[in-house]
């Protein structure tokens, strides 16, 4: 049991938590990640970035990293919460500005869809699971290629 259970919070003020993380993210604010996600913040599927510290400090890393290579935003499109968890559908948009490990910029359009589950506890996201389109983003950002076109 993670060290902040408590009773749950409404499903409508765990929506408007992860609501906040996005609007925040999208804002480049990475200090408000303090508060909104706990230190020991679990990502079951983190970025492919070696050297990535754990929990929250390693989101921060992150984002950052994102942020500086591809600025963009969030679209949620949909968000379905039960007891300790939210459920979102969300589209990313941005622009591969900046480079990535691995990918040198290339100045396309992003887009990204995912849908991300997070488990909130003690008024903080703890816990997170996703499925994204990453064969897409890799594709977006020139390291595949679609089926049947030649290589990057």
């Amino acid at each position: 049991m993670h060290e902040k259970d408590t009773p749950s919070m409404s499903p409508e003020t765990n929506k408007a938590l992860v609501r906040r993380f996005y609007e925040e993210i999208d804002k480049g604010n990475l200090a408000v990640l303090d508060e909104l996600v706990a230190a020991d913040y679990l990502d079951h599927n983190p970025p492919p970035f070696p050297g990535l510290p754990p929990g929250r400090e390693g989101l921060k890393h992150a984002f950052k990293i994102f942020w500086d290579a591809t600025p963009g935003y969030h679209r949620i499109e949909d968000q379905i919460a039960e007891g300790d968890k939210v459920v979102t559908r969300l589209t990313s948009f941005g622009k591969h500005e900046g480079d990535l490990p691995g990918a040198p910029k290339t100045g396309n359009d992003l887009k990204m869809t995912s849908i991300t589950i997070h488990r909130i506890a003690g008024g903080q996201l703890v816990e997170k699971w996703a499925e994204k389109d990453v064969l897409g983003f890799l594709q977006q950002i020139g390291v595949m290629s679609p089926p049947g076109h030649p290589g990057p």
